[in-house]
């Protein structure tokens, strides 16, 4: 797979994790797609990587962490 307005490209490899880490120092959403012809629904493979402030993200994490330990006193 590919993003190609981050500059990142993927391959997969059977058998194999890949893992790719990149840190983005602006907000926004960027849009990639499979990159290899891998078989049936190949052009029906869409990327999207959605970029948020750091502060956005704790906040999502904390309210998120919140709700699972009030569900579970709830239970």
């Amino acid at each position: 797979w590919t993003v190609p307005a981050l500059g990142v490209k993927v391959d997969g490899t059977p058998g194999r994790l890949n893992q790719i880490n990149f840190l983005m120092n602006r907000p926004g959403l960027f849009y990639g797609q499979c990159s290899e012809i891998c078989g049936a629904n190949h052009s029906f493979m869409p990327i999207v990587i959605e970029s948020i402030p750091v502060n956005h993200f704790i906040k999502w994490i904390t309210n998120s962490v919140n709700s699972v330990i009030s569900w579970l006193k709830a239970s």
